[in-house]
């Protein structure tokens, strides 16, 4: 990473959005509040979600076809090192995600230099809906003591990455396992992840989420990941 000062690194959000047409060009105004460059990455949207999001200052970079939220955080990390961002942030198209709390990341990750932050959920949890409760603990328990490192909430999807890291965190899963996996790669390698209370907003956004079909792929992501990385291969 350049040597800059903390106050002069730059960052930009990226926000994989599928038909998100409704949502998708208010949160884009709401983050421009707090961060000059979104980045939305349509993932082969069928409405006007890339309209909506240009109309509204994002860059867009478009999927002809739906590849998944993993490949379109790909999409997102590649484009932001290619264009010399120290930082980036990444946040859901819904609104599910506050960007009022965009400064809190920003300022936690300038004071600490921690190189990974994850949004933790876990202390507000009245609005969120009980099936996500009961996932959200077991997973977090889960990875967590795969990775051998606390994160109280992996399953949340408001993170800040260092620029750094990015080539550790290009996950080969294209649907929502990959956001557990990129955590299992940063931990592999010996990087520290650390948390930012935030909150969460449960409106009518509609989960993708398929509990049977996501539950398959998660646990076929780490097959692949233990095969691929043994425990004698990971740093501590």
């Amino acid at each position: 990473m350049s040597q800059k000062s903390k106050d002069d690194m730059t960052g930009c959000i990226i926000v994989p959005a599928l038909n998100e047409q409704r949502h998708i060009g208010e949160v884009v105004r709401r983050m421009l509040k707090y961060i000059s460059q979104v980045v939305v990455i349509d993932d082969g949207s069928m409405d006007r979600t890339a309209a909506e999001a240009e109309d509204a200052g994002a860059v867009v970079l478009r999927h002809e076809h739906n590849q998944g939220k993993g490949a379109a955080l790909n999409t997102g990390f590649t484009y932001a090192r290619e264009n010399g961002f120290d930082f980036v942030i990444t946040m859901d198209a819904d609104g599910q995600h506050d960007p009022a709390d965009i400064p809190r990341f920003v300022e936690a990750f300038r004071r600490t230099g921690i190189p990974v932050l994850v949004g933790n959920r876990m202390g507000n949890l009245g609005s969120m809906p009980w099936i996500r409760k009961l996932t959200n603990r077991f997973m977090s328990w889960y990875l967590s003591r795969e990775m051998k490192q606390y994160v109280p909430d992996t399953q949340c999807g408001f993170r800040l990455y260092r620029s750094d890291v990015i080539p550790f965190v290009c996950a080969e899963s294209k649907r929502y396992a990959a956001e557990s996996e990129t955590l299992l790669l940063v931990a592999a390698h010996g990087i520290r992840i650390d948390s930012v209370p935030m909150a969460a907003i449960y409106a009518d956004e509609k989960s993708r989420i398929n509990p049977l079909k996501d539950a398959f792929r998660f646990f076929a992501m780490m097959h692949r990941y233990r095969r691929r990385n043994p425990p004698h291969s990971r740093r501590t």
